[in-house]
């Protein structure tokens, strides 16, 4: 699968306010964007990893750290994830 590239301007003083180097902010914010859209239901855990750029074990850990559980509740969830799962596997 190919990547996107998105830029988005962030002023200076958001990242003086976070004490932040650009870097740090771009991981982070790509970190609570993936978990923002997990929690939304719009990706599975595999996704939001690949998203986040961390291993879906790391994200499942760090679902805890924002009071989300990685286990869904909706059957067709872990049917999605093992279709993403088994999908990714056979790309590479």
């Amino acid at each position: 699968m190919g990547l996107n590239v998105l830029t988005i301007d962030v002023p200076e003083e958001v990242l003086w306010a976070l004490n932040q180097k650009p870097d740090e902010f771009a991981q982070e914010a790509r970190l609570l964007l993936a978990v923002k859209l997990y929690e939304s239901g719009r990706l599975s855990t595999g996704l939001a990893a690949r998203l986040a750029g961390v291993p879906r074990s790391v994200f499942i850990f760090l679902l805890g750290r924002y009071g989300l559980s990685p286990i869904g509740v909706d059957p067709e969830e872990i049917e999605g994830d093992l279709g993403n799962a088994l999908r990714a596997s056979n790309s590479e």
